[in-house]
């Protein structure tokens, strides 16, 4: 993930960010930052969720010239990435 990445991320859960700085969306007390840290939170699980299954999918087949096997591998793979991306995150 780009530093890019994550000022635009920082944006989407509303901090004020400028000159590539992030500062808290108000000069309030830090307890009422939780919902923003919260947001954020859940934008850089999904942005590495995303990262993370694009990584297996663009895994290499052990078994490329042996179709049955390659088919399973295929699969698995493609199992693997959408579990990866619908994996929900929590704060409890």
């Amino acid at each position: 993930m780009t530093k890019d990445e994550v000022y635009k991320m920082a944006q989407k859960a509303r901090f004020y960010v400028e000159r590539n700085e992030v500062y808290s969306p108000s000069n309030q007390a830090d307890h009422e930052l939780t919902e923003y840290l919260e947001r954020f939170a859940i934008l850089v699980a999904k942005q590495q969720r995303e990262e993370d299954a694009k990584l297996v999918e663009s895994m290499t087949l052990e078994w490329p010239d042996q179709p049955e096997f390659a088919q399973v591998e295929r699969t698995t793979i493609q199992d693997c990435a959408k579990i990866i991306r619908q994996r929900v995150v929590t704060y409890d």
